[in-house]
């Protein structure tokens, strides 16, 4: 289990590594790189981070690493580099300069702000935890799982979840940690723990594409946590922590006034109004205030679409997963999404 003295001793070694990037400048950085370094997964975390047996990178992570890359550098084709790493390599990674940017379902929690040394976007996405457990174990609510085991992804904020939850009503369970996701996944399924503890979405990935019997797996009914998931770079380079906090209000102001990757086009030629044509670079001012070009914001949606877009082909409508957008959705549709003030 991480706690805060652990945590403290992981920043000291990170702060004080000779190999630790220059954190004020990293635009600069990957533009005299000319491609941005973004994180990827060891294996699968379907929907989010997926790679296939060509090497072939794809999900809703990715999709946001591309719209980065597309808005600095025109395109993402040729300019994006994939890192793939483990839940417990993004810290060092990020700090020693081998990724830019942490874009891998990271849960925003304060001792990775003070402690580790990240910056954190706004939420991108709102997942509630849930545990998962046998079907024939006939669980009812989390304690009911007391004396058992369960399976968790190391280096994760799910390890904390656990813990206050299982201390704070009163049941304990045997942790068996993975390192890969699919292994955690295997050994659930072969019994070889009671129970396995991720976000809602995931749970129902696995239990209704993965699972080889769907019905013998059960959500539990009843919230562990509910997680905000951002964007995390380092400490002390406000304009590239500004950066990646706009692209994600860009992305979702898109969908806000409907410009998806089929109509950018027309609706920069002819804005409706005065901050969508700033938004799209028709008038100038988008991209000077953080060192970019004025159509930055236009070559993301031509390239990846609104928020919407990546959501529907990665784990949406378009994808084999077909999850709703749920709390995801934008505010006017009764979710928790919205752009900031576009002036």
């Amino acid at each position: 289990m991480k706690n805060s003295s652990m945590l403290a001793a992981l920043a000291t070694m990170l702060w004080s590594s000779a190999a630790i990037a220059d954190s004020g400048d990293t635009l600069k950085t990957v533009l005299e790189r000319g491609a941005l370094n973004c994180t990827g997964h060891n294996g699968s975390y379907l929907g989010m981070t997926e790679i296939d047996d060509q090497g072939n990178w794809s999900g809703f992570d990715i999709d946001l690493c591309r719209a980065l890359s597309a808005g600095l550098f025109g395109t993402s084709e040729g300019h994006l580099e994939i890192v793939p790493l483990s839940w417990a390599q993004r810290w060092p990674s990020l700090q020693s300069g081998d990724v830019d940017v942490i874009i891998k379902t990271t849960g925003v929690t304060l001792s990775r702000d003070t402690e580790v040394g990240l910056a954190f976007t706004r939420p991108y996405m709102l997942n509630s935890v849930n545990y998962m457990t046998h079907t024939k174990l006939g669980v009812e609510k989390p304690s009911d799982l007391d004396g058992g085991t369960i399976c968790l992804q190391a280096g994760t904020t799910f390890e904390r979840y656990f813990a206050a939850h299982s201390e704070s009503n009163d049941y304990s369970l045997k942790v068996v940690p993975f390192e890969r996701t699919e292994e955690m996944k295997a050994a659930f399924e072969a019994g070889r723990c009671d129970a396995i503890m991720d976000w809602d979405l995931q749970l129902a990935v696995f239990k209704e594409t993965e699972a080889a019997n769907p019905d013998d797996f059960m959500i539990v009914p009843g919230t562990i946590a509910a997680e905000p998931v951002g964007i995390a770079t380092r400490q002390g380079d406000a304009n590239w922590s500004d950066i990646n906090n706009w692209m994600l209000s860009f992305l979702i102001m898109a969908e806000e006034e409907n410009i998806t990757r089929e109509n950018v086009d027309e609706v920069r030629a002819n804005p409706p109004s005065a901050s969508v044509a700033k938004l799209l670079g028709t008038t100038p001012g988008i991209g000077e205030v953080f060192g970019l070009s004025d159509d930055w914001v236009y070559n993301m949606i031509k390239e990846q679409g609104n928020y919407s877009e990546i959501w529907d082909r990665n784990i949406g409508a378009g994808s084999i997963y077909k999850l709703e957008r749920g709390v995801n959705a934008l505010v006017r549709d009764g979710g928790v999404h919205f752009s900031l003030i576009l002036d």
